[in-house]
């Protein structure tokens, strides 16, 4: 992944950042498409590879997507000036809008959406409001780093996330899907039944582990190298490994459902719709909110990504555990990274020719 940071000035002339970042984050949309054609392709040509991948499992958390996670997140949350997390958690505009547009704006968009354009597929629709309800703390860690968003504001609101995860996830699953839609006269609604405990699980597994691998591999890489070296010899070395762990947890991702997704087109796309919107409406609208609000170019990025993006391994886990694996619901989570995950590489490409026009933190425009 690179190294790229975040500059405060740009001049006339000056190469873009897209131009500046590395061949291997250059080309990011070629591999990951390239690593969804592979793990669909592998899904519905080697029988049972689905079946298999399923079992590799402890408590409902897939072993081989918690590991691609892991990789993942790792060299980025290693990459966090963990000293600078005072200066996030002071910025009271960044930490209250993010917990507006997640808790109260995200979930009532896609609640919207998913009634909107599948009124007449109940089971499409509950899933729908699921991965709503399921906020990002894992992937967005990337997109964010891509385009040079702000590492520790990143690391300090998915943090959040996961606290409120914990919390209000089964809440906002009763006021959605029970009792919403018998106070606005659309039917009955539907019980979702997911422990605390599990959620937790989640959390800890998927944020937990690589925020706190991290966290002690800067202690002891700046103890043993110092800040410059541990910033310009080690750093450098693990940054592609983060690249590598996306790919491999999509590969993975797509191959356990590579034969869902491709056996059913037509429900595929009426899915995909809904979700095309909510990323487009939640990316754009908290992007122009940050800059409304008077946040710099890195915060405002990281707050449009964490808005728009979703934890999908926890939408998918509650489908499954309560309507069942080949469930309508279970399909509605497996679609939302098929569509998440090229949309929000663009939206990094969209981030990164906006940069522009935005004033630093010091009152000095970018432009």
């Amino acid at each position: 992944m690179t190294s790229t940071e975040p500059t405060t000035t740009t001049t006339a002339g000056e190469p873009s950042v897209v131009a500046k970042l590395s061949t291997l984050d250059r080309y990011l949309a070629v591999w990951i498409l390239a690593a969804m054609a592979v793990g669909l392709g592998l899904g519905r040509l080697i029988p049972g590879l689905d079946d298999a991948l399923a079992k590799v499992e402890i408590g409902g958390i897939s072993l081989p997507i918690a590991l691609g996670l892991l990789i993942m997140m790792y060299p980025v949350l290693a990459k966090v000036r963990y000293d600078r997390l005072d200066a996030v958690t002071g910025d009271r505009k960044l930490m209250v809008s993010s917990l507006v547009v997640n808790w109260l704006v995200g979930p009532a968009v896609m609640f919207a959406l998913a009634w909107i354009f599948l009124p007449d597929l109940p089971e499409y629709r509950t899933g729908l409001i699921i991965v709503g309800l399921a906020r990002c703390i894992a992937m967005v860690i990337i997109w964010n780093d891509l385009a040079c968003g702000d590492r520790e504001a990143a690391a300090v609101l998915v943090a959040l996330n996961s606290v409120f995860q914990v919390l209000a996830f089964g809440l906002l699953g009763w006021f959605y899907l029970d009792l919403l839609p018998g106070l606005l006269g659309l039917g009955d609604g539907e019980h979702l039944d997911i422990s605390l405990w599990k959620i937790a699980v989640n959390a800890v597994v998927f944020l937990g582990i690589p925020l706190a691998a991290g966290f002690l591999t800067r202690r002891l890489g700046e103890r043993k190298l110092g800040p410059a070296g541990y910033e310009q010899r080690f750093l450098p070395k693990l940054g592609p490994w983060a690249l590598y762990g996306l790919l491999f947890t999509i590969v993975v991702l797509f191959a356990l459902q590579g034969k869902t997704i491709t056996s059913q087109p037509w429900d595929v796309a009426r899915i995909a719709l809904p979700l095309l919107v909510y990323f487009a409406m939640m990316w754009f609208g908290t992007f122009a909110l940050g800059k409304a609000i008077g946040l710099a170019y890195d915060r405002t990025a990281t707050l449009a990504f964490t808005a728009a993006g979703n934890n999908f391994e926890l939408a998918i886990a509650v489908a499954i555990a309560t309507f069942g694996v080949t469930s309508g619901q279970a399909l509605s989570g497996v679609v939302g990274p098929l569509i998440e995950v090229p949309v929000l590489v663009a939206l990094v490409h969209v981030s990164l020719a906006w940069r522009r026009g935005f004033t630093t933190r010091a009152g000095t425009s970018t432009r």
